[in-house]
């Protein structure tokens, strides 16, 4: 029979929150693929008062580093209890295959500058025979209940969910590339700036500089939208004033 703790947690300040009160956590594809895998592999109960915890704010503080995940949890005992999941962190030569694919693809390397995770990316990985998000998970509570997983567990995995939601490069990160580093990387593979676009001469593109855009003839004149806060995400602003200026900028499409 599992243990199960007698009395409600003791409530703390300052916990690390969960934005969703309800419904389900995570709102990008990257955060929901690894959600479906939890909920595919974990026992469904322990997953609920997981997600109970996360929105309680009983997760005191949640550390990633490449391969690893350390948390402290608030349950009903005074100490907080130890919790840890590891996945497998790729080594240098297995990162320099996975960016030279990625550098292939243009389109990947803009959406990975604009934050985002592209869908195929998963199947960029799939292709080398290497996996994005864990089949396994290898973890460990301090805490006296043997079920899997418990829900301190359970609550910092929802909660390392939707920190994937606010940067998807946290996935990556987890099995041994920063954002940084990867970028880096990518301008080597490249050669180039991964900001530069390439310069057109003008007297190239008076044939069709008036043309409209994509049509059933021309189905490679598809027309382009960006994110309206991308600047910001290449250049974040100052601290405080960001608040005020990526509101602004996301209104300007409609403006």
């Amino acid at each position: 029979m599992a243990w199960f703790e007698a009395s409600g947690p003791i409530r703390v300040e300052g916990g690390i929150r969960a934005r969703t009160q309800r419904g389900s956590i995570g709102s990008t594809w990257w955060s929901r693929r690894f959600i479906d895998i939890l909920e595919r592999v974990c026992d469904r109960g322990r997953l609920s008062r997981g997600r109970a915890y996360a929105r309680q704010g009983q997760v005191l503080s949640i550390d990633l580093v490449p391969g690893e995940v350390r948390a402290a949890v608030q349950g009903s005992r005074s100490e907080p209890y130890q919790v840890g999941i590891r996945i497998e962190a790729y080594d240098e030569d297995r990162w320099a295959t996975i960016e030279h694919s990625i550098a292939a693809q243009a389109v990947y390397r803009a959406k990975l500058l604009a934050g985002e995770m592209p869908v195929e990316i998963e199947e960029l990985f799939a292709a080398l025979g290497i996996d994005l998000f864990p089949r396994d998970l290898d973890m460990d509570c301090s805490c006296p209940d043997w079920g899997f997983p418990c829900k301190h567990l359970s609550a910092v995995l929802y909660l390392l969910a939707e920190s994937f939601d606010d940067d998807p490069f946290l996935v990556l990160a987890w099995r041994g590339r920063t954002r940084e580093q990867l970028l880096g990387s990518l301008a080597d593979e490249t050669g180039a700036d991964p900001l530069r676009v390439a310069d057109v001469p003008f007297a190239d593109r008076l044939a069709d500089f008036f043309a409209p855009g994509a049509t059933a003839h021309r189905p490679e004149r598809r027309p382009t939208t960006a994110a309206p806060d991308l600047l910001l995400r290449v250049f974040p602003p100052p601290a405080g004033l960001d608040r005020t200026l990526t509101p602004a900028y996301r209104r300007l499409p409609n403006a």
